[in-house]
């Protein structure tokens, strides 16, 4: 496949990298120049990993054809759990070690629930949604519980050196270019290489040209927050997990036949279950990383995260209809969601607008997949 039939094929990732490049430019012109300074950038990036770290559980969610709409509840209700057990006296590894049980066991119940019992995952989760919300105002009566423990906090606002960001950066292209060199070299020894080198040498360019320039923009201010890093490290994992692996090969059958999928001995059940579960660990945390960006745990906090997480995985590329959907499209979505979060508080747009931009970008999204699914007929 040459670059030309590479690039047709993945028209919808550029699409919204264009979309996203003119996103930043309009907030550029209103707020007036506000917007790309490194220090916005820096507090974009970092806001956005919370809404990221779901929407990678979230795709392999929804490509097996269900959803969960408890996630943003659930993140409330596990940073309450994690603060209230340091205001106990635990140490933070071992309220840390709780929290993250109980994120897997909630998921669990969820999974086992529509994946055993046959109850649809839209209600389950959205049962989970109103439960789990009301648990947290319950328990903390409405009142927001501070977070005092310094090593948590780390999570949410400690930033890595200039001087280890750099050493950084260049590892990570010196490991992307010799594992894409590596696999041409593979599909040309296979004789299934049907492009030049060209193409190789053209995304070891851009990849590398894309992390020097966000290390650069991040060493301006303080340099790449930590919390940015761990999501950086839960997407290589997790897009590793879904396209390697054979759980992960499953998911996609699954989503694109579950009869299909059943008959070719695919266990459905524990396929759906085990996305729960990697959901639940996700979920547990963004619990940690909202907990430690704002140093509380409040009665309030992750509202609309769910929908912020689907808006995500739709905006990049995931097919309600299931079968379809990658987790650098997720990242990607998010990133375009927190942009438009960030540049419309920057520009001190009025709340009722904030919504609406965001729910005329998601029918959008939905009305280009629509689209490009009837195309591929």
């Amino acid at each position: 496949m040459n670059l030309a039939s590479r690039l047709k094929q993945s028209w919808r990732m550029l699409t919204m990298v264009f979309a996203l490049i003119a996103i930043w430019i309009i907030f550029q012109w209103v707020t007036d120049g506000a917007f790309l300074q490194p220090r916005n950038l820096s507090n974009l990036f970092r806001q956005m990993t919370v809404t990221g770290t779901l929407a990678i559980g979230m795709v392999l969610i929804i490509v097996a054809g269900h959803i969960d709409l408890s996630v943003g509840s659930v993140v409330c209700f596990l940073g309450v759990i994690l603060t209230m057990l340091m205001q106990k006296g635990w140490s933070a590894e071992s309220a840390l070690m709780v929290t993250l049980v109980s994120g897997i066991a909630i998921s669990a119940v969820q999974g086992w629930l529509t994946a055993f019992q046959k109850v649809p995952a839209f209600i389950v989760t959205l049962a989970g949604m109103m439960i789990f919300r009301g648990a947290s105002m319950g328990v903390t009566e409405g009142v927001t519980i501070p977070l005092e423990d310094s090593w948590i906090k780390t999570f949410g606002s400690a930033y890595l050196g200039q001087e280890a960001g750099w050493v950084l950066t260049f590892v990570a292209i010196v490991i992307f270019a010799s594992l894409r060199v590596q696999k041409y070299r593979n599909s040309v020894a296979h004789g299934v290489s049907t492009s030049g080198f060209g193409s190789t040498l053209a995304m070891i360019v851009a990849f590398s040209s894309g992390v020097l320039l966000f290390n650069s923009t991040m060493s301006r201010y303080e340099g790449i927050p930590y919390p940015v890093l761990l999501m950086i490290v839960i997407m290589v994992a997790f897009h590793f997990i879904a396209t390697k692996t054979v759980f992960g090969r499953h998911v996609y059958a699954v989503g694109g036949s579950v009869e299909a999928a059943h008959l070719s001995g695919v266990n459905v059940r524990k396929i759906v279950l085990g996305n729960f579960l990697l959901m639940g660990l996700l979920t547990t945390i963004g619990a940690m990383i909202l907990t430690a960006r704002v140093e509380s745990a409040q009665p309030d906090a992750g509202q609309l995260l769910e929908l912020d997480a689907v808006a995500s995985c739709v905006i990049g590329g995931t097919s309600l209809m299931g079968g379809k959907g990658t987790i650098y499209g997720a990242i990607l979505g998010a990133l375009v969601m927190e942009s438009l979060n960030n540049g419309m508080s920057l520009a001190n747009l009025e709340s009722f607008w904030q919504y609406i931009v965001k729910g005329v970008v998601l029918v959008a999204a939905v009305w280009l997949d629509v689209v490009s699914q009837k195309s591929s007929r």
